[in-house]
């Protein structure tokens, strides 16, 4: 896709691929993205040869497609995809600690302790624990200072040191002196916007009394003379035109305070993302962009002025919603550190989907787990369960919450100072192939629930057959639901080992046992179980034959129809999410189109929410098996305990506040604010700024109250 977008639209681009494993949140979306909107080739396929041509410098690709027919393409570029290995300085290491390997040099970890490895006290995280992608190895980075943080919370703040913050330095009154710092980001910036023309063009700015451009503003280097010129030019307004602020503006704004200004006389300019990115084939209109943008930023620079921001004590209670896995892990978690933690569910009993679950992939005891956990959650004094609960209305800000329950009735006000939402999803239940009206057609969970009862009737099975992505990779449901492939490869060998003999066929799309996974693909494989891809253009039914079972399809590669006369029939349904949940009103954080709850940003904070102190973890946040829910859960609480164990946080400065005499008394400032800034005053029939923003808001000059409100 880069390729395309750097070398234009015509240049041929084709990926040769044994199954295609978009298996992460919104992966599939992309994948469609490169196949419909750039013309990306996926071509099914084993390669044969790859030899280089001499007369013309290009590469010849001997392939054999999906279908057996021998192929021959030519390329002027072959990228090869390699896989993750670990490094044998890596193995040498894990041997010096006595850390347990598996086969493949990866530390040997369990689905239940996903971040412990075999030597008590020493954790992992990352892709030492297994191939990941940059959210799983941040998120299992997050877990990793979590458990240890647990370890060690008896220890907190007894070897802590106070940072040196310069004194600030009185800038009211001054004339504006802005400095402007211009990124080139390397070729992201340079590569499409004439950044010297945009730093000639800022030295004519008024007020403007010193511009610089960087390659990389964002170094440490440029920061350390960012700090230097400050105090030498005698700057009291700093503009950064580089990338998005919304991950490197406070650290800007720490340089800032470290050269004695408030941080609130800086302003950022996104040209990059907003400019440089967007604006690729046409370099002179976003050289013009960029200028006005930074233009703009001056004039809102000249009249910034010094805030101050208000210190918040902390509720150190967490609010954990959701009892399953995930929940109960975080809330576990929480209360093991001292922290006192209520646990909602709105069931009448812990554990989620989970109970559904027979084994993990891995051959662990699902329900032997959770009947251990439930017990240490129940057991733990600084848990407080709420079960048939409904959150019906939630007010405050990070640090003091307010959520409303109802309980059998009644209400209750909790008070807490975070909130972990793991509020989980459920198995799609399909209106197709005949399930719900032949009581040989099941889900898969149903079949795991038949492996928890040790159902008799299983071992008189002759034939079964999956089929996957029920509900899911389709236009009403563009997603992986992830967990479906190794679910059924897991429940075909389970199935194998009642029944030896049975015969059983996997009719499938795309296999996405990713990871460590593929290894129970090979075993499954080995034991006789068929894998058949299936064409999913082509109508795939199910009906009743003389009482028996039929599936036609057509086959992939034969291009044949097909039938196979089972006696069970399993469907591996989508995992759903609450398509508009209620939590996502009240505590204002987003969905995605799919209907997961959607985090800050997908790599840098994959457990955070936009919204200060609301995190997440589980099924609400994506589909994911249980070491990935457990792994989660602990990073949500590692997240939610550096603002816990805080004590006491800075409010930002920069807040909405209300002036009564410009109130129309409409409400619409009440009903939209994500942050429930305003509230309504039913006597005067205005609305009012809550005491916390009031507060802060005495602190605004006078001149940034043009009303209604700020």
């Amino acid at each position: 896709m880069l390729a395309k977008e750097h070398g234009g639209m015509t240049l041929d681009t084709a990926i040769f691929y044994i199954d295609i494993r978009t298996h992460g949140k919104d992966f599939e979306a992309y994948f469609n993205r490169a196949k419909a909107e750039l013309g990306v080739r996926f071509i099914k396929s084993k390669i044969t040869n790859i030899a280089p041509l001499s007369s013309t410098g290009r590469h010849l690709i001997r392939y054999v497609n999906e279908t057996g027919k021998r192929v021959e393409e030519e390329f002027d570029m072959v990228v090869l995809s390699v896989g993750l290995g670990i490094a044998e300085e890596t193995v040498h290491l894990a041997q010096r600690l006595d850390v347990a390997l598996d086969p493949y040099g990866f530390a040997g970890t369990g689905s239940f302790e996903p971040i412990s490895t075999s030597r008590p006290g020493i954790y992992v995280c990352g892709a030492f624990q297994s191939p990941k992608d940059i959210p799983s190895s941040v998120i299992s980075a997050d877990a990793a200072a979590g458990v240890v943080g647990n370890k060690l919370s008896c220890s907190r703040w007894s070897l802590t040191t106070e940072t040196y913050t310069p004194e600030q330095i009185d800038v009211r009154g001054e004339s504006p002196r802005i400095g402007i710092f211009i990124c080139r980001c390397g070729t992201n910036i340079a590569g499409t916007i004439d950044v010297p023309a945009v730093v000639e063009y800022s030295r004519l700015l008024p007020n403007v009394v010193y511009v610089e451009e960087n390659m990389f503003t964002c170094s440490q280097d440029t920061q350390n003379k960012i700090t230097r010129v400050i105090k030498e030019e005698k700057l009291n307004r700093i503009v950064v035109a580089a990338c998005t602020p919304k991950t490197h503006e406070p650290m800007f704004q720490q340089t800032l305070i470290n050269a004695g200004l408030n941080k609130y006389l800086f302003e950022m300019v996104n040209i990059r993302n907003q400019d440089a990115w967007v604006h690729k084939a046409s370099p002179e209109l976003a050289t013009q962009k960029a200028k006005d943008l930074v233009r703009m930023s001056v004039a809102k620079a000249i009249l910034l002025e010094p805030l101050e921001e208000v210190n918040l004590e902390i509720d150190q209670k967490a609010l954990v919603i959701g009892g399953g896995i995930s929940g109960m892990v975080a809330a576990k978690n929480l209360a093991e550190q001292g922290y006192k933690t209520y646990l909602v569910e709105k069931t009448d009993r812990l554990g989620g989907q989970a109970v559904n679950i027979h084994e993990t992939w891995r051959g662990e005891d699902v329900q032997y787990y959770l009947k251990c956990l439930k017990k240490e959650v129940a057991a733990n004094a600084n848990i407080q369960i709420f079960l048939n609960s409904q959150i019906i209305r939630m007010d405050g800000f990070v640090g003091d919450f307010n959520t409303t329950i109802e309980q059998n009735s009644e209400t209750r006000v909790l008070r807490h100072g975070v909130t972990i939402i793991a509020s989980g999803a459920s198995e799609f239940k399909p209106d197709m192939y005949l399930y719900g009206k032949d009581p040989r057609v099941v889900t898969g969970l149903e079949l795991q629930r038949r492996f928890i009862h040790k159902d008799p009737a299983l071992e008189q099975i002759s034939t079964a057959v999956f089929i996957q992505c029920i509900g899911s990779c389709i236009p009403e449901r563009p997603y992986c639901s992830r967990v479906c492939c190794t679910q059924s490869i897991k429940s075909a060998l389970t199935l194998k080992k009642i029944n030896p003999r049975m015969d059983i066929f996997i009719l499938y799309r795309e296999m996405r046992s990713y990871g460590l996974r593929e290894e129970l693909y090979r075993k499954a494989r080995s034991r006789g179980i068929n894998f058949v891809r299936y064409d999913f253009k082509k109508d795939l039914t199910v009906s009743i034959e003389k009482e028996a079972l039929k599936v036609v399809f057509e086959e992939s590669s034969l291009k044949r129809q097909m039938d196979i006369r089972p006696r069970l029939l399993v469907l591996a349904s989508a995992i759903v999410p609450e398509k508009i949940n209620p939590l996502a009103r009240f505590f204002k954080v987003p969905q995605n189109d799919d209907g997961f709850f959607a985090e800050a940003h997908v790599k840098l904070r994959p457990n955070d929410f936009a919204t200060d102190g609301v995190y997440l973890c589980g099924l609400a946040h994506s589909p994911k098996p249980i070491d990935e829910s457990i792994t989660q859960a602990q990073a949500a609480v590692a997240r939610a305990v550096t603002l816990l164990s805080a004590k006491n946080i800075n409010v930002d400065g920069a807040v909405a506040y209300i002036v009564p005499e410009f109130c129309a008394g409409c409400g619409v400032c009440v009903s939209i604010c994500p942050f429930s800034a305003p509230q309504f005053n039913k006597k005067t029939g205005k609305a009012i700024s809550c005491p916390l923003y009031a507060k802060a808001a005495a602190f605004a000059p006078p001149h940034a109250v043009p009303g209604p409100y700020v």
